[in-house]
């Protein structure tokens, strides 16, 4: 048995043995996040608490501690341009689909610093480690993928991508907080929120929670409108416009 894969087997066994007896709770501060005419963003809190028993190994370091926040799955075609003459043209694309529309890791320490490159691909830690998984392949190698980093690179600028490895602290020895931020162009949906206790190299135990960012009031409204009448919508939207260049042209008008 190769080296890579009897590291991996251990780490499992080591998941799921009496040896690793800590347990994890894990609570939101929230479990729905509203958009409403004023929003600008939002920030949620997620705790959690390291329950040991008699049975606990005993640790040489300290605790680590990962939170991986996924969004609603979408589908994204990223292109590549290239300059034909005087032009630019889109010449080449790539197509990831069902691809996390929001992605944060939050860490008490740099991921790489806490566990081993094999572990990190394991468990997905760490962003990198997230968008090089198999799932997320888009038929090239995934190190070398230019599409790849370019889907990171437009997702990172428009803060939808973010690793942030000071985001989790323990207020306590065995009490942890982590604060989730979303940016306004945060996509509705749900969002899957995973956090992954280390400790020696290790992951010993994993939680899952979720919530939900949906829109309330004449927000929801107009998006039912447009999605459930989208021709009736169109002609609102058209004429709100013309009265408003109207009314305008009317009050700033020059006699």
């Amino acid at each position: 048995m190769k080296v890579p894969a009897l590291t991996a087997l251990v780490a499992a066994l080591i998941l799921s043995g009496p040896a690793a007896a800590e347990r994890l709770v894990l609570s939101l501060s929230t479990n729905l996040v509203a958009i409403g005419s004023t929003y600008t963003g939002a920030r949620l809190v997620a705790f959690g608490v390291i329950e040991r028993d008699s049975q606990t190994a005993s640790r040489s370091g300290a605790y680590d501690v990962v939170v991986t926040i996924r969004g609603p799955r979408e589908t994204i075609t990223v292109r590549q341009k290239e300059q034909l003459g005087p032009i630019w043209l889109n010449r080449s694309q790539q197509k990831f689909a069902q691809v996390p529309s929001f992605l944060a890791v939050l860490s008490t320490r740099p991921v790489k610093d806490t566990v081993s490159e094999i572990m990190r691909r394991r468990f997905r830690l760490g962003i990198e480690a997230v968008v090089n998984a198999p799932e997320f392949a888009s038929g090239q190698e995934q190190e070398r993928d230019p599409f790849r980093a370019a889907l990171v690179r437009l997702k990172a600028r428009d803060q939808l991508y973010r690793e942030n490895p000071r985001g989790v602290t323990f207020i306590t020895g065995e009490f942890f907080r982590a604060p989730i931020s979303l940016p306004a162009g945060a996509p509705v949906g749900n969002y899957d929120v995973e956090v992954s206790l280390l400790a020696d190299g290790i992951v010993v135990s994993r939680r899952n929670a979720s919530f939900e960012l949906v829109k309330m009031g004449l927000e929801e409204q107009i998006t039912e409108m447009s999605r459930e009448r989208p021709v009736l919508s169109g002609f609102i939207a058209a004429a709100m416009a013309l009265s408003f260049g109207w009314l305008a042209s009317v009050i700033f008008r020059r006699d």
